[in-house]
């Protein structure tokens, strides 16, 4: 089941690698110039990562893993779009770092990478498009070397339930929390970097997960949790949520009460 569905979502990744990398929201001009895109506490939660191993699970067309190169880092980028993967060669050799990217699925990645590494970092957007998670725990603690660390930032597992289709600004509960073998389809609208944009695909197909699944495969996978950190805020727009003056989305200050919109996670292999 987990084949099937990531063979009907790959080419609206196809389609969103080309739109993405023209949007406003990655403003792939600006990087160019000089700068990183990791998040302040990201970069701080992982530590230095001057002459280090990297690996980065799911990097799309490789901002955030030259981001690493430029903070020193030797960096590898695997995803599986080739237009994303074609792009990040392209930005890499554009702008003079030095990279390694791969193109696969990231459950397949042993199967075209060989080696270990020092830390394995994904981030934003990522799980709800992996139907196994046990598989993937197990990739990452294949390629950390003892002591490696892995660690990711993410959407937080609570959000997953509440409407995101743009019918209402209320936090209204409509979709799963809890794991599932059969993924949810979501109507596409553009892409999530230009709702504008023309897509030929009108379903996309994701898996939730839950916060005690993640933590669960983990574990079971060998690794140690180091922390659990929740947050109040996300990188991209939600139709519940309003842009701060930090860039990042949160809830109206007249919302009564709070939720968790974001979590990172680090973990050591022992």
């Amino acid at each position: 089941m987990t084949d099937e569905y990531r063979l009907i979502n790959k080419p609206l990744w196809e389609s969103w690698a080309a739109i993405n990398r023209a949007s406003d929201f990655y403003d792939l001009e600006s990087f160019k110039l000089g700068g990183v895109r990791i998040l302040a506490h990201e970069i701080a939660e992982i530590g230095d990562v001057s002459g280090k191993d990297l690996l980065h699970l799911q990097c799309h067309f490789g901002i955030d893993t030259l981001s690493w190169a430029r903070l020193g880092a030797r960096v590898t980028g695997v995803d599986f779009s080739e237009r994303a993967i074609a792009d990040a060669r392209a930005l890499a050799a554009e702008i003079g770092l030095k990279a390694t990217f791969v193109c696969c699925d990231v459950l397949d990645l042993p199967d075209h990478l060989d080696g270990q590494f020092d830390v394995v970092y994904t981030s934003h957007g990522v799980l709800g498009w992996l139907g196994d998670l046990a598989r993937w725990a197990e990739v990452i603690a294949r390629f950390l070397r003892p002591g490696g660390v892995f660690y990711i930032a993410e959407m937080h597992p609570f959000v997953w339930p509440f409407d995101d289709s743009g019918d209402t600004t209320e936090l209204r509960v409509c979709n799963p929390y809890f794991p599932r073998e059969a993924p949810v389809p979501f109507p596409v609208q553009g892409s999530y970097a230009d709702r504008a944009a023309h897509v030929e695909q009108t379903l996309e197909y994701v898996w939730p997960h839950s916060i005690g699944e993640i933590v669960t495969v983990l574990a079971s996978a060998g690794l140690r949790i180091d922390f659990l950190h929740e947050w109040p805020f996300l990188v991209w727009p939600l139709p519940f949520l309003v842009e701060a003056p930090d860039g990042t989305w949160r809830l109206p200050e007249s919302t009564a009460g709070e939720i968790p919109l974001s979590f990172t996670l680090r973990a050591t292999k022992a």
